[in-house]
């Protein structure tokens, strides 16, 4: 653990030992960033690196089955690892009401939030967590979340989840679950995979979470950060972002960033650690970033789309048939999914543990 100030083991017991927050924090007043949230200046984002003229790829899927989405699709998850999809049959008003839910959830009294701190939750399927891992982190996130096992059909578990967002994160998730199919399809047929029957179905897209993400208001937005840089570790991310914006990506010179606009109705889509490693290099998992927002407090809604807990993964039989040498060996996903919640975000430092 992290050695820290007197002042910072105060904040590190009232926001995260007794399951207040940083929302908890912030609602108690707080007027200046707390130095347990102050990044070092190399850390900290800079917007003079921020590429304007390169945006992200924005396809229309309202047919899935032509040529050229298809097209699309595998190029971008190629060259950029990130596009937003728009017409993709999930409604205005779906979306609009799992974000003012999130809303919802984070204006409760701090006492109704921390009935479902991580571990005193009346389900394991659902838990409000801060930052990323606190006990790994020297510098906490400015974000508290609220996250989702969903298993569909499983009404005993939704059944505890907070009944001010349940009914929205259930009905979300039914109407994403053909939308992600349908990505996953795409991608895999890229990668000369037939059809997703279900043993491709544990290994690319049988635990999802999605998680209410939250994040207040800040003081000092550039001293501290939404999310540090990481990739994900899903097989691939649906994003939905709220219009207030702070989403960056890592452009390919590594050295500069590039703003994902909000676009009403669209989702963000990325591939994770797990489909990279599946694909041997040929799509990439990208770096990315949530800036602070000095102005209001913001929502995401992230599904994050994982194997099984027990799927074994590895480079896929049909991208190495042409005799193509694995870059990656074969990895048990909790294993991977462990590894990656030991430690604070660093990039894309997790696939060193798949790689040969």
């Amino acid at each position: 653990m992290p050695s820290r100030n007197p002042n910072s083991e105060k904040i590190i017991d009232f926001v995260v030992n007794q399951g207040n927050g940083i929302k908890g924090l912030v609602d108690a007043g707080i007027e200046s960033v707390p130095e347990l949230y102050i990044l070092p200046i190399e850390d900290r984002f800079d917007a003079s690196r921020v590429v304007p003229e390169e945006p992200i790829p924005v396809i229309d899927v309202s047919n899935w089955d032509d040529s050229k989405v298809i097209e699309s699709i595998c190029q971008a998850a190629s060259k950029w690892g990130f596009f937003q999809i728009i017409n993709h049959g999930i409604p205005l008003e779906v979306l609009n009401s799992v974000k003012e839910a999130a809303h919802r959830f984070f204006g409760l009294p701090n006492e109704e939030r921390k009935k479902y701190w991580t571990g005193n939750s009346p389900s394991d399927t659902v838990a409000l967590k801060t930052s990323f891992v606190p006990q790994a982190e020297a510098v906490l996130e400015w974000k508290d979340y609220l996250s989702f096992r969903y298993v569909p059909g499983d009404q005993e578990s939704s059944a505890l989840w907070p009944p001010v967002c349940k009914y929205q994160v259930v009905e979300y998730m039914k109407r994403a679950e053909p939308v992600i199919r349908k990505l996953l399809d795409v991608l895999l047929k890229g990668l000369k995979v037939k059809e997703i029957d279900k043993a491709r179905e544990y290994t690319s897209m049988a635990s999802p979470i999605v998680n209410l993400n939250y994040y207040p208001r800040c003081p000092k937005p550039d001293l501290t950060a939404g999310v540090l840089p990481h990739s994900d570790i899903s097989t691939i991310t649906v994003l939905l972002q709220d219009d207030n914006g702070g989403l960056y990506v890592r452009a390919s010179d590594d050295d500069s960033w590039i703003h994902v606009p909000p676009i009403d109705g669209a989702l963000v889509i990325n591939i994770g650690d797990i489909l990279q490693i599946m694909s041997n290099d040929r799509y990439k998992s990208i770096e990315h970033r949530v800036v602070a927002n000095g102005r209001k407090d913001r929502v995401s809604v992230p599904i994050f789309v994982n194997p099984g807990p027990d799927a074994v993964f590895g480079p896929l039989p049909e991208v190495l048939e042409s005799g193509e040498q694995p870059l990656y060996k074969e990895v048990i996903f909790s294993d991977y999914f462990k590894y990656f919640f030991s430690k604070k975000h660093d990039g894309k430092k997790t696939m060193d543990f798949a790689k040969i």
